[in-house]
This record gives C-alpha cells, structure tokens and sequence, in this order.
C-alpha cells in the first residue's frame, strides 16, 4: 500500500492518515544555496498474523500437513473473499471448499496454489489441481486474476499470487491468461495478444455486457464469466 505524499514543513514530523502505519519524515536545514534534502527512514514491517484457515477452509501444506503460518492481514483477507467468489461461482452439488493446498511464502504477501478441495457424494474431489491442465485451471486462474494484480503460472500448473488491489494492469500474465481462456474455454482460436481485447470483448457480447475487457469493469466481467464458464455453472451460449 503506498502512502500520499503532502507538502512537509521544515523539522517537523509528519504522519500519514490514510496510512494504516504511520511514516515519519524528518525534514533538514536548507542550506545557504537554497538546496534541500530530506530523508524519510524505511516504514517497519507489518506484523504477521497466524492462520491455518482461509475463510472456512482448512490450509494444509502441499506434504499434507496443517500449520499455522505468517501472513499479511490485508492478504489473507483478499484470499477469503476470493475463496467465497470461486466457491460462488461453483456449481452447486460442491460443497464450500473444505482444503486450500498451498505454500505461503515468508513475508506473508504472497501464496503458490496447489489444489482446491470440496466435498461431493461424502468424497474429497479437487475442484483445482495444478497438474490438471483442464477448464477449471482457467476457471480459477481466471478467479484469482479477478481479485490480484499479479497471478503467474509455474511450469509445475501450479499459481503464484500476490497481494495487491485487482484490476487490468496490461501485465504479460493477463494478456497471457485473456488468450488461453479466449481460444480454450470460448472456442476462438483466432485470438492473438495483439487483438486479445477484441476477441474478449466478443466474449463479453455473448455475455450480454458490452465493455472494453481492457477497463476496470471490464475485466472484472471477463475474468468473473471465465470463471463460470470453467466451471461449468454458465455456458452463454
């Protein structure tokens, strides 16, 4: 989260509102020419928080063990609200996710997905599994594009996010996934990175939405559809 800058006033000591820690700015003597310098210390790191759940499912580590580990609070409540959103958008003889397999990694900001797990018919089933290259590994990509800025695929399938607002920022990764879920879970083989938002913008028509895939709104809308579409809970056609 970056702090807004204001005007500081010589040798005083400023702390930012909208900030949730404050960052103190010290300011020095002009000297005689009229130069100026000021030197702001680094902001301390935000404590970690112990969890072993995101929302109300389990996290289990990808050896199958449950511990408790660090992580940033404003991270792991952006992490719950896409677990409900997936869970949403499943269908719906699946349970609410019961085990989200993943590796948090140490500062706490950012998290390799490994699998999904729901209940169905008293089973434990992966609603996601890295190593499964299918419509539901789009589906949850396009999930976690949905509420991060920065969603990559590792070449074992297994997805690596990190914290941040969401929104269509033009990363390689997005025009990357925008392509994959054109051609493979919307059947257009003809989309490019070129084009990518041409191609998605006939997506969103078949939605009934017509918006650039490119805008806030718009990808909001293009990654949520893919979502259903991979999931199997809407077809649009």
């Amino acid at each position: 989260m970056n702090d807004n800058g204001h005007p500081l006033d010589r040798r005083r000591l400023l702390a930012g509102a909208a900030a949730a820690s404050a960052v103190t700015v010290t300011g020095l003597a002009v000297a005689s020419t009229g130069a100026a310098a000021a030197a702001a210390p680094a902001r301390p790191a935000t404590p970690l928080i112990a969890r072993d759940r995101i929302a109300t499912a389990a996290l289990r580590a990808p050896d199958g063990s449950a511990p408790a580990v660090g992580v940033q609070t404003d991270f792991h409540a952006r992490l719950a609200a896409w677990l409900a959103f997936w869970s949403a958008n499943s269908p719906p003889a699946w349970s609410t996710p019961v085990h989200v397999v993943a590796r948090v990694e140490p500062a706490g900001d950012a998290l390799v997905l490994h699998a999904i797990r729901h209940r169905r018919d008293d089973e434990l089933h992966a609603g996601f599994a890295a190593g499964r290259r299918d419509a539901t590994h789009l589906a949850t990509l396009a999930s976690l594009h949905h509420h991060f800025p920065d969603v990559r695929v590792r070449p074992d399938g297994t997805i690596r996010v990190a914290d941040g607002p969401a929104g269509f920022t033009g990363a390689p990764e997005q025009v990357a996934f925008a392509v994959a879920a054109c051609r493979e879970l919307w059947g257009d083989a003809e989309a490019t990175p070129g084009r990518w938002a041409e191609h998605a913008a006939r997506v969103l028509a078949r939605a009934g939405q017509r918006t650039d895939a490119a805008s806030h709104a718009g990808w909001a809308a293009f990654t949520r559809t893919s979502l259903r579409r991979g999931l199997g809970t809407e077809s649009y056609e």
